[in-house]
């Protein structure tokens, strides 16, 4: 029997190991096994495939955010350039008037201290001049007092007469 060698035994001894492997239902195990990692499998892509389009619809919604965000940025500077324009014409302005005013308040004072030097000026020379006077008819009262004095009580006389 040369047909019963070893791979004969090796033959038979498979065939009994599969036929026991189908008795105790190792195949439809393997077939729950197998079907609940690809269940498990399909869950895991499903899962996935859901965070990514939550993922898609995130970055989509921080874009509208980034590109709100920017355009209110662009709009705050905007603004904040229009009032320092604003803000420099209103200094410029405030800036001429109080020059105007510092000039004015000068002036007035330049034209009052003149006007007080005229003042103090002519005052001086009426004194100057009313001593002058006082000099000049102390001396021509001196020198010339009674004739003068006697010229006025003739003039009186000859008034009253």
């Amino acid at each position: 029997m040369e047909w019963m060698d070893n791979s004969f035994w090796a033959l038979v001894a498979l065939v009994v190991f599969f036929v026991v492997v189908a008795y105790f239902g190792i195949p439809k195990t393997i077939n729950k096994m197998l079907d609940g990692r690809i269940r498990q499998i399909a869950d895991e892509l499903e899962s996935a495939k859901r965070l990514r389009e939550e993922a898609a619809a995130l970055l989509v919604e921080y874009e509208q955010k980034r590109i709100a965000a920017e355009s209110e940025a662009e709009s705050i500077i905007a603004t904040a350039r229009e009032e320092a324009v604003r803000l420099t014409a209103e200094a410029q302005t405030s800036l001429a008037e109080l020059v105007a005013r510092r000039t004015k308040s000068v002036e007035d004072k330049i034209a009052q201290a003149e006007a007080q030097a005229i003042a103090e000026v002519r005052a001086r020379s009426a004194d100057v001049a009313i001593e002058a006077a006082r000099v000049v008819l102390t001396d021509e009262m001196n020198n010339r007092g009674n004739q003068v004095v006697d010229r006025a009580i003739a003039d009186v006389g000859s008034r009253l007469n």
